[in-house]
């Protein structure tokens, strides 16, 4: 998987349009921390940073570069709420419990936007987000879904839009109707990413590249190991979502990296990139297997979905992404590929976040499950509240029970495959 991901990484449009953070020192010698943050993503990013600026000194280990896993790979959405809907806080919590789950992603949101202004991060941001419906039967529930938040879960900001209507947002025949999200966004990740990096390096976190955790020994403080170095925390919180497996087998097998790859065309004539989609809002249809796009603020369009659950890239990758492209689009015939890039998310069997504790002092963030842009923020300010003595927010996630995929490390894909066959097939019929 890795050797995969290594080339997912080399021909993206983010790495290719973001100003890069100057190269961060390899963990060398024994270092000293009232916290350790492992994995320097967005999640790690944002609990480094709110337990920087709360006065405790943090190091934060990144065995690659700052945002090089799905922070800065992603399809750049913030989205509203989570990849599993409301239904599995709504078993397993009470109503009330899960309607603060989902006020905690708006305060991720809010969290983003104001992280934004302080820290002046220029990340491509754009209001607006909408859910595409493919047919009929998939618009009604569209809609019902869309009524239920508004009536139960009081959120006022979606907007019905009718098939009469989507032409008038989507310049594709391929969408049915839709649902606006006013207050959910898009931007350019890896640029908000390093914006927060950044951040963290003014506040006084320690950042470490190229240095990759090789071993986690439980005791008080804890000790984080690398090659070339160690460093002795109070605290430990895990963010490294699918690169911890052989540190943490014990909640590894509770997600599946999952492969998803995105495209970027050249740079389409203005008037065409208007064109496409009304206000340049994003767009993810409601399919299981889903497709998601938007056009960027330098007039391309970005078009993603494509996954694979082996950890193989697909084959003939670009020109099988910009055939289902042309399936929306068939204005963009003459549009060349020039970036197609991609990479893994942690994925949980019922797509609801999993946090939790290995230890007394040793906190994890994981599953994400594709919708982490603004999750993984929030994540981060929680972790960083219950180092604090603050858990009772942290500890409404830890309630969530997950259990591990059939199969275990090595079976667990082709089940994983069988599964998403028939939801495949489900989304044609």
């Amino acid at each position: 998987m890795y050797a995969q991901d290594e080339k997912l990484a080399n021909n993206s449009y983010y790495t290719a349009t973001a100003q890069s953070l100057p190269e961060q020192p390899v963990l060398q010698g024994h270092v000293q921390a009232d916290v350790c943050v492992v994995g320097a993503g967005l999640a790690g990013l944002s609990a480094a940073l709110e337990l920087a600026n709360a006065g405790f000194t943090v190091a934060l280990i990144e065995g690659k570069r700052v945002a090089w896993g799905a922070s800065g790979r992603n399809g750049g959405q913030a989205i509203a709420g989570y990849a599993c809907g409301e239904e599995p806080f709504e078993k397993q919590l009470s109503l009330v419990e899960a309607k603060t789950a989902f006020n905690l992603t708006l305060e991720g949101l809010d969290l983003m936007r104001a992280r934004i202004k302080a820290y002046d991060i220029d990340c491509d941001w754009v209001d607006g987000y909408m859910t595409a419906s493919v047919k009929p039967k998939s618009s009604a529930g569209l809609f019902e879904w869309a009524d239920r938040m508004a009536n139960v879960y009081d959120y006022p900001h979606l907007q019905k839009i009718s098939s009469d209507e989507m032409p008038e947002w989507v310049a594709s025949k391929r969408y049915h109707a839709g649902v606006l999200d006013k207050n959910s966004a898009h931007l350019h990740p890896l640029k908000y990413a390093l914006g927060l990096a950044r951040a963290c390096l003014d506040a006084g976190v320690a950042i470490f590249e190229h240095s990759t955790v090789t071993e986690i020994q439980y005791t008080d403080p804890v000790v984080v190991k690398t090659a070339h170095g160690q460093v002795k925390a109070n605290f430990v919180i895990l963010a490294g979502n699918v690169y911890i497996e052989e540190l943490a087998p014990k909640i590894a097998k509770r997600i599946m990296p999952v492969g998803t790859y995105i495209i970027a065309t050249e740079q389409l004539p203005h008037d065409l990139a208007n064109s496409l989609i009304k206000n340049r809002i994003a767009v993810c249809d409601n399919n299981f297997v889903l497709d998601y796009f938007r056009v960027t603020n330098d007039d391309r369009m970005l078009f993603g979905g494509r996954v694979s659950y082996s950890g193989i890239t697909p084959p003939n990758l670009p020109v099988a992404m910009r055939k289902t492209m042309l399936r929306a689009f068939p204005q963009l015939e003459s549009a060349k590929v020039e970036y197609c890039w991609g990479g893994f998310v942690d994925v949980t069997v019922n797509r609801a976040p999993d946090f939790g504790r290995l230890a007394a002092n040793v906190y994890y963030l994981q599953g994400f499950s594709g919708h982490g842009l603004i999750l993984t923020g929030i994540a981060g300010k929680l972790a960083a509240e219950a180092v604090r003595g603050q858990a009772a927010r942290f500890d409404l996630f830890t309630k969530l029970r997950h259990i591990p995929f059939v199969g275990g490390k090595y079976l667990r894909t082709p089940a994983q495959v069988l599964g998403m066959a028939y939801y495949r097939l489900r989304d044609y019929l």
